[in-house]
């Protein structure tokens, strides 16, 4: 008499996968209910550790978690489409005992992960559809080559002045105008290889410029397509806001009603103050260094310019500098400016400019 094995099955039960990802390799933990099933290192494909809990876990839930960083979300969009629950956090928000902080290896952090999944202790981040991802990088590239360009600027000046070379008064180098390069262009050392250490960043500092420009059309191009075409044509109703600030911004926000208040779209800016407090001491420590790096520095340069431009902002502006430096100001002026961008988004309506009475 043959006998019938029973088919395995875990339908009803949920294992979580902890991943600390790099690029050789993932180190994989398993837990499934308090029980820790395995930890180990598999090569970093997606399929793999689907295959592996389909084999030995089949029907079960699956929930997969591993920390945001260099490799993006591919991962992510991969385990989702085959079934597999996944999130990313960020790696400053992960509970860790000051043991685990101490102790700090790979099979540990795919540990920790794990156990955090499982409790519930995680806060996922936002994660991008893959053709919002590439329109951010496209973004993101310009921001990188003007920081780039900055550098160059920087070497030259500091090479001049290497060299004892004044720079002339009456031509200046506030905006590296065509006349001030052909001052440079026309400069002579006592020798032959000095000119040619300047030349060489010179001409870094011309191919700097041309891909900028380059990229400046290629941005402009993406903001008369969908989805920007609209949400730039309304952010640019806001005084301060230019078609490249608007797509920083929505290549960076993406979705503004992810956000449900004012408070959490600041926080994600980093225009609110740091804290630390013990009992009833209380410690205000300035602005926080949590922070879009991309966009607090993009929505206080803007400012700068909206107080210039928008009679509301420039009378809040004066009424705050009588109390306060202007450096402090103009965060508030910042926060101001960035409910506007909300409300713009959000009521899909264009910026109505207040005009501030005069009095009579």
């Amino acid at each position: 008499m043959q006998v019938q094995s029973k088919k395995l099955s875990f339908k009803g039960q949920h294992v979580f996968v902890g991943l600390d990802v790099s690029k050789t390799s993932w180190k994989t933990c398993i837990l499934i209910g308090q029980y820790e099933h395995k930890t180990f290192t598999q090569p970093p494909r997606s399929k793999d550790l689907v295959q592996y809990l389909h084999h030995n876990f089949p029907e079960a839930e699956y929930h997969c978690v591993y920390e945001a960083g260099f490799s993006g979300f591919w991962a992510h969009d991969q385990l989702m489409e085959a079934g597999v629950h996944c999130v990313v956090v960020n790696p400053a928000d992960i509970p860790r005992t000051g043991k685990e902080m101490a102790n700090k290896t790979d099979r540990v952090d795919a540990r920790m992960l794990a156990q955090n999944l499982r409790d519930n202790r995680l806060k996922a981040i936002y994660v991008p559809v893959k053709d919002r991802l590439e329109d951010r990088t496209l973004v993101r590239m310009r921001q990188l080559f003007v920081r780039k360009q900055t550098r160059c600027k920087n070497q030259i000046k500091a090479l001049l002045y290497f060299y004892g070379i004044p720079i002339p008064e009456d031509i200046g180098d506030r905006h590296w105008s065509r006349r001030f390069i052909r001052w440079i262009e026309g400069i002579s050392t006592s020798k032959e290889s000095g000119k040619q250490a300047l030349d060489v960043l010179l001409e870094e500092l011309m191919s700097l410029r041309k891909i900028i420009s380059d990229l400046n059309r290629k941005i402009r191009t993406l903001s008369m397509e969908e989805p920007f075409r609209e949400p730039v044509r309304l952010l640019k109703t806001i005084p301060g806001i230019s078609t490249l600030t608007a797509m920083i911004l929505m290549s960076e926000l993406i979705d503004i009603r992810r956000f449900p208040s004012l408070d959490e779209l600041t926080c994600y800016f980093g225009l609110v103050p740091g804290e630390r407090s013990s009992g009833q001491r209380q410690i205000i420590t300035g602005i926080t260094h949590r922070r879009n790096v991309f966009l607090r520095y993009l929505i206080i340069e803007s400012s700068w310019i909206a107080v210039r431009k928008d009679p509301a902002l420039m009378q809040t502006f004066g009424e705050l500098i009588r109390r306060m430096p202007k450096n402090r100001a103009i965060i508030r002026i910042a926060r101001k400016l960035l409910n506007r961008v909300r409300f713009v988004l959000i009521n899909q309506k264009p910026y109505q400019n207040l005009v501030v009475a005069t009095r009579t």
